[in-house]
């Protein structure tokens, strides 16, 4: 049965089945209303859908005499700059992200270019489900303009961080493969890679959003990427989802190391300069607490979310942190996940340090970090979390997002996804074995 998700993430479905134009029209308006937008900024992924909904989504707005600055093709993070630099109300991504081809979604920004909070998603959910909507009148229907320069101004941006040795990562001449599954960040992550002094040697870099693997940057989905490392002999590979958000690491060996590593290195180069605290959520591995703890400051945990982890950020007076997933978010150039980040900051490490992936992955602690997903189903949660609960009586627990329990180095997260049908189990311990199992004492619940 196809099913419409709504979280902070906003809402993504199966298009023609459980994302209908009745259910854009009726979130899309809500948006605007909460919002009291007066300009707009829209931009989409590579999918075939998203020409025709950015038609729907440009026709609501105008109708309800909202002005629309359409960047088409764009990362999320650029939509998300697109937002200040326009200083419009508000931005809509038309993407799904990691989800497969016959998905699409709706991801609403606000003014700041952050995904509505919490108490803004739910005030908006239930406008749409009332469904009373103001229209403008005849004569205020507005235009659609064209976004200019959003893809450069991006990459400037980057560029300028105080944080991205220009000098150094140029002088090192990388050899660089990028993997940008024909998403949204098939033309600017290269254009980035070229600006850094980088050859650049392209994979699946046609935005036609026929994806060609997998939809996630997942080790599994990264085998012709890893090849092709090997075989040009780069000193490292990226690979991106759909909407260019995150980004995973592949080693000059070939392998795909994952893409918690991301982050972990994208800390250490930060870390480095700034002494300030840190913040990941509750997925994401400890091997960026032992980051943290190298340079001194802590390391805050959130529930999961993009939003969750900006607004602890933003408690906490960060400076930098993110996903696990190989999201990296900035602050120093925006509150939100950023693959051409994460690659100029991940460049950078190396550059400085005369390094390569492979060894950041061989001098930090490794844990084992097993991630699974059941079906949903009829799955009654709280009665899964209380069996759970009665097989680790003395573990620690956080009841912000789903069960997340943790004892000395190991930790078991149990939840519902916000982007997918699916219960997510996720462990982390020393060893694999302990991490396995952990995993499938969860799984024989699920069954029984």
């Amino acid at each position: 049965m196809a099913v419409l998700m709504r979280s902070v993430s906003g809402i993504r479905g199966i298009v023609g089945s459980s994302l209908t134009p009745e259910v854009l029209v009726s979130h899309l308006r809500a948006f605007l209303e909460i919002t009291q937008a007066e300009v707009i900024v829209l931009g989409r992924d590579s999918r075939p859908t998203g020409l025709v909904i950015s038609d729907l989504v440009q026709a609501v707005c105008r109708m309800a005499g909202v002005k629309v600055i359409d960047i088409g093709l764009a990362t999320t993070p650029t939509v998300a700059l697109a937002v200040e630099i326009h200083r419009a109300q508000g931005g809509i991504i038309l993407t799904a992200s990691h989800n497969p081809i016959e998905w699409n979604a709706l991801k609403f920004l606000n003014q700041e270019g952050m995904f509505l909070g919490p108490k803004e998603i739910k005030e908006l959910f239930e406008l749409a489900d009332a469904g009373s909507f103001r229209w403008a009148a005849w004569n205020a229907v507005t235009a659609v303009v064209a976004g200019e320069s959003a893809n450069q101004a991006h990459i400037d941006g980057v560029l300028q961080l105080p944080f991205v040795d220009l000098e150094a990562i140029k002088k090192a001449q990388f050899k660089v493969a990028i993997d940008a599954v024909n998403g949204a960040g098939s033309h600017i992550v290269p254009q980035l890679l070229e600006a850094l002094g980088c050859e650049v040697v392209p994979l699946y870099c046609e935005p036609d959003g026929l994806f060609p693997r997998g939809a996630e940057p997942l080790a599994e989905n990264l085998q012709d990427l890893g090849e092709l490392v090997r075989e040009q002999k780069c000193h490292v590979g990226f690979a991106l989802d759909p909407d260019a958000d995150r980004c995973a690491l592949v080693d000059s060996q070939g392998v795909a190391v994952g893409e918690e590593y991301t982050l972990a290195i994208a800390a250490d180069t930060v870390l480095e300069r700034e002494k300030r605290p840190m913040a990941i959520n509750l997925s994401t591995s400890r091997m960026n607490d032992d980051v943290a703890a190298k340079h001194g400051v802590p390391c805050f945990r959130s529930p999961v979310g993009e939003i969750h982890v900006s607004l602890a950020m933003i408690a906490e007076g960060c400076v930098i942190g993110g996903e696990g997933n190989g999201g990296v978010i900035l602050p120093a150039l925006h509150y939100g996940r950023d693959s051409l980040v994460a690659i100029a900051l991940v460049l950078d490490w190396m550059a400085r340090h005369q390094k390569k992936v492979e060894d950041f992955v061989q001098e930090n602690i490794a844990y084992a970090m097993p991630k699974k997903k059941f079906d949903l189903g009829n799955t009654d949660l709280d009665d899964l979390f209380a069996q759970v609960l009665s097989k680790f009586p003395d573990w620690k627990i956080d009841r912000r997002d789903g069960l997340w329990l943790s004892k000395d180095k190991s930790w078991l997260h149990v939840r519902a996804s916000n982007t997918e049908p699916v219960v997510r189990v996720i462990a982390e311990a020393p060893s694999s074995e302990y991490a396995e199992e952990l995993c499938a004492q969860v799984e024989l619940l699920l069954k029984s």
